[in-house]
Formats: structure tokens, C-alpha cells, sequence
């Protein structure tokens, strides 16, 4: 299932390409290039030829590395002076407890009291300090905004920053300096930080490419709100993608309904044979969330929803978003 962009956004967008190269430029030193890797049974499978941005192994993880580091890196001394703050449900927080230590000052940490248990370890090796409030997205903006106002820590949020926004967008940029001519990206979307990055980063490079974002059908708030041109609230949800919990933004939805070609939803048992394939074919571990975005690839009329004709099989960059799954034998 998809739904079309309805409507541009008449809005400037302030991040121009000059920011997201000065974003790369800075945090060029401090994370990983990540490899763009390919699989000729999976090209067989989805009818495509498909090149994955392999984010599962950048540094802490995932692709937040890239918006937390551009983001405090930007503060200035005096704004960075009490440490930094932000929720998460597990990545992000982890990227900012890094970023933080590398800048030398404190991380306080709002996570929702089921995150996964490999995500909490990996925020606290990095020396954030966690503070555990109710799985939902109310509970978790609340609790960072009283940490903020009693510390007077820096807000790094997860997705609604600029700075955020064109650190993502670092990662469409390497894929598409690599694979130059590539007719689509697709990327998973829960508040929005990394599609419209990714929409800003592949367009910068190559104007004509549709870029889609990929969603649980149990957290479809993107495709509701692009289906209905209003925001569209997801308070709480279920799917294994843990990662894909949050709603968009005011900021990100501009991006997303200027730029996004569509959202294509797919279900929990997609998800779950998607990130199966990857982990046997690629031989390389992902989480739920980063199989979301090879999913509608996969299944009868996937590329169909996407505007291909049979027998086309295009060129279609995947970033895969992330590696921390807790494994339990």
C-alpha cells in the first residue's frame, strides 16, 4: 500500500545543499564512510538492481551518528556549557550520549520504559544518563523538556533540527557520489529526520531521483498525514520496528510533502522476512527498522507502486538504518 505526494509545499526550505556540505564537512573525521554493498539473489528477487547504504555499521550503530554529531558541534561553548538533552526510543540516544562525550560535556537521556535492553547499554558505555518515562510520545517530550528547564541543557531533538536534518542527509549524499545514476532511494520514516534528509542529500546530487519513505503499517502516521495534508498523531504502537515509533514534525512534513514521491506501508511478517533476507544474503546484521525500507521492494508489485514498469528493473538506492537488534538465543 502507498499513497502519492498530494500537494507541494509552497515554503522555502532553509537547509540549501552549501549547509548539509558544510554538515559533512563537519563530521567527516569522527564517523564511518559506510559501505554500499549489493546482492545479484536479492536483485533477483525484488527485479531491480538495489545497492543498500550499509548505516547498521557506522559508528554507535545507525545513521543518528551523523545528525547528533553535526548537531552538537554546531553549539557554541556557552550553549553546550550544561550538557545536552533528548528522548529516543534507542538510537538517537545513543548517538547523542557519542557526540556528547566527544565534545566533552554531559547527556541526558529520555527513553520509554521498553526500550531495547541493547539500546540502554549502548547509551550508558557512552555516558549518557537515562531517565525512563511511559512508552509514548507525550511522555517522552515532557520528561526531556522538565530535564531541560531544571539543568539548562542544550536540546538536541531527534528529528525536529535543522542541524539534525543535514547531518542525515550526509548519508543519501555518499550514496549518490557513488552510485551517481541510481532512480530512486528508499529510507524508513518514523519522525522524518532521516527521509528528508535523505530527500535533500539524494536531490542535491540528482534532482529527477523519487525518493520514498517506508513504513509499519502499525505506525503509518507519514502516509496518513501526506494521504490527508494534515499531521497526523501516532501516540503509541506495536511494531517490531521499535525505531519507527515516533510522529513526524511540522519541520519534516514541509520537507517531506515538497519532496517524498510516497510512503509505502508494510507489515510486521514483511518486516521480518526482509531483515531474515538481509542477514542471509548480505551477511550482515539489521534491525526491524532498516528492513522496513527493502520490504515493499520484495513483494508482488512492490516496484509497480513505485512507478517501474515490468521488465524495467531499475537502479534503487536502500539505506539500511541501522544495526542494533537485540539477539536472544
Amino acid at each position: 500500500m502507498a499513497t502519492a505526494n498530494p500537494t507541494g509545499d509552497a515554503s522555502n526550505n532553509p537547509l540549501d545543499w552549501k549547509r548539509i556540505v558544510e554538515a559533512h564537512e563537519r563530521i567527516r573525521a569522527r564517523i564511518h564512510r559506510t559501505p554500499v554493498l549489493t546482492s545479484e539473489s536479492l536483485n533477483e528477487m525484488a527485479g531491480a538492481e538495489l545497492f543498500f547504504k550499509c548505516e547498521n555499521v557506522q559508528k554507535t550503530g545507525s545513521f543518528k551518528i551523523r545528525g547528533a554529531t553535526n548537531a552538537i558541534f554546531s553549539l557554541t561553548g556557552e550553549e553546550a556549557r550544561q550538557g545536552v538533552v533528548t528522548h529516543s526510543s534507542g538510537n538517537h540516544a545513543a548517538a547523542v550520549a557519542c557526540a556528547a562525550r566527544w565534545r566533552g560535556v554531559g547527556a541526558y537521556i529520555v527513553m520509554p520504559k521498553n526500550a531495547p535492553g541493547v539500546k540502554c547499554r549502548a547509551v550508558e558505555s557512552y555516558g549518557g544518563k537515562i531517565t525512563f518515562c511511559e512508552p509514548n510520545v507525550t511522555a517522552r517530550a515532557e520528561t526531556a523538556a522538565r530535564i531541560q528547564a531544571e539543568i539548562g541543557a542544550a536540546m538536541v531533538h531527534p528529528y525536529d533540527d535543522d542541524r539534525i536534518i543535514a547531518g542525515q542527509a550526509t548519508s543519501a549524499k555518499e550514496l549518490l557520489e557513488e552510485v551517481p545514476d541510481l532512480e530512486a532511494v528508499l529510507a524508513p520514516v518514523s519522525g522524518g529526520g532521516l527521509l528528508s534528509g535523505t530527500c535533500l542529500g539524494a536531490k542535491g546530487l540528482r534532482a529527477e531521483i523519487k525518493v520514498y519513505g517506508c513504513e509499519p503499517a502499525r505506525a503509518d502516521d507519514a502516509y496518513r498525514s501526506l494521504r490527508s495534508g494534515k499531521l497526523q498523531a501516532l501516540e503509541t504502537s506495536d511494531t517490531i520496528a521499535d525505531g519507527l515509533r515516533a510522529s513526524l514534525a511540522p519541520r519534516t512534513f514541509a520537507i517531506l510533502r515538497r519532496h517524498v514521491a510516497g510512503i509505502l506501508l508494510v507489515s510486521e511478517e514483511e518486516i521480518v522476512a526482509a531483515m531474515k533476507l538481509v542477514w542471509e544474503r548480505l551477511k550482515s546484521v539489521i534491525e526491524p527498522s532498516s528492513a522496513v525500507a527493502l520490504a515493499p521492494v520484495l513483494r508482488r508489485g512492490g516496484l509497480r507502486e513505485m512507478g517501474f514498469g515490468d521488465g524495467a528493473r531499475p537502479k534503487i538506492g536502500v539505506i539500511l538504518s541501522g544495526g542494533n537488534v537485540e539477539l536472544k538465543w
